[in-house]
């Protein structure tokens, strides 16, 4: 009641804040626009007819908003955070002694910067608290990316497989969107397997009786060959994945989400995170040691175009806002072209959460979730730094662009 209450506090607060509602007739000019599948198109118009894009345009003499000199793409999805996870008033990551108002408040902080960073669609995994927070965004009073939310996880310790399946229900009527599970240790405590066949069975199983995906926390090859052999649909991390877990993952269809920027965070917080469960010094020395080990398995991963790779950061404190950084690390360390990573990032993502009706690209009918950075990060990748526009559902949240025509919204 108290976390309900603070929330619509701060629901009260953002109203006078979020951008007012735009006419039905909105047209954006741009120069250039990846369209999330690919494509490049230039010296565009998009119309925008209330929350959808209803129609591109080639040319045009003017328009609501002018981004041409930027470079213009759809709202990127980022498939993995834990949208609550935050410091503390001490700095730390534990946030002991909190009241339910101070995690509220939190979660709806990362919210908004995840949203002024460029990312429409969030997929969270997850926490309880994260169903207030949805549900306020869905209302269009909070300002956020759209949320999805697996409202918490299963493991070995949920019990048998129908214990698990029992718990897999009641997370289906609490109105998740998803279902976690856990099926190896952490990265810090050697990412051994932890679950049994059955029971991944029985998890992914009754994920799909309920009609839900499912996101798998799996470090080593037989945690991941498990989870896929038991009709997972994504894998997380895969730290241990050789060519035969990916040829697997091909085989089957699997989406797989490895990330770059989650240890990077780790490992740059270290002070905030020190003495807290696993994460001591040995366990900060494995993950130090997992960063050349990750960055091989996703070159060699994403040389075969059939893997089907989406964009996941597992942002926790620290990380939030922050997101775009993956980018950085998967094209600069990881080799791959900026293109593939957007993709990644977009239509593929949308596949992933079954919302590619919907979302993750540029196209007549979808919804115009739109961004724009100074830069093209085809050449410089470090433009997705530099988000200057962001329109989610035909509302625009920031609008700080030197040469963009139209009404200001300040970040």
């Amino acid at each position: 009641m108290v976390k309900r209450l603070a929330l619509g506090a701060l629901v009260v607060f953002v109203c006078a804040q979020a951008p007012a509602a735009q006419s039905n007739a909105v047209t954006i000019r741009a120069g250039t626009v990846l369209d999330g599948k690919g494509g490049t198109l230039q010296n565009v118009t998009l119309r925008i007819d209330g929350s959808r894009i209803a129609a591109i345009d080639q040319g045009g003499t003017d328009g609501t908003y002018d981004l041409r000199g930027l470079t213009v793409m759809p709202g990127w999805i980022d498939t993995h955070v834990h949208i609550g996870a935050h410091f503390g008033a001490n700095g730390r990551a534990s946030n002991e002694g909190e009241t339910s108002a101070q995690e509220a408040l939190a979660g709806a902080e990362n919210l908004y910067a995840t949203l002024m960073a460029g990312f429409t669609t969030v997929r969270s995994v997850g926490a309880m608290s994260d169903r207030d927070l949805r549900e306020a965004i869905a209302r269009g009073v909070l300002p956020g990316p759209r949320l999805l939310t697996s409202l918490g996880s299963v493991n070995e310790r949920t019990g048998t497989p129908d214990h698990i399946r029992q718990a897999v229900q009641k997370l289906a009527k609490s109105g998740a969107d998803l279902i976690k599970v856990f099926a190896s240790r952490s990265s810090r405590d050697g990412g051994g397997r932890t679950m049994t066949d059955e029971q991944l069975q029985a998890a992914c199983g009754e994920a799909r009786a309920q009609k839900l995906r499912t996101l798998v926390h799996a470090h080593s090859a037989d945690s991941v060959s498990a989870a896929v052999l038991a009709g997972c649909d994504a894998i997380t991390h895969g730290s241990g994945v050789t060519d035969a877990e990916i040829k697997l993952m091909v085989d089957r269809g699997t989406y797989f989400e490895p990330q770059f920027l989650v240890t990077h965070n780790y490992l740059d917080h270290k002070k905030q995170y020190l003495g807290i469960g696993n994460y001591t010094d040995e366990g900060f020395a494995s993950m130090q040691k997992l960063l050349p080990i990750r960055t091989a398995m996703f070159t060699r991963a994403q040389q075969d175009k059939r893997v089907r790779l989406v964009f996941g950061t597992d942002a926790v404190a620290g990380a939030h806002g922050r997101n775009a950084e993956e980018f950085i690390y998967r094209v600069r360390d990881g080799k791959q072209p900026f293109m593939d990573a957007l993709v990644s990032a977009t239509s593929r993502a949308a596949e992933a959460l079954e919302l590619q009706d919907k979302i993750g690209a540029i196209a007549s009918g979808l919804e115009a979730d739109l961004i724009a950075v100074e830069g093209d990060p085809r050449q410089d990748v470090t433009a997705v730094r530099r988000v200057v526009f962001v329109m989610k559902g035909g509302k625009v949240y920031r609008n700080v662009a030197a040469n963009a025509k139209g009404s200001k919204t300040n970040p």
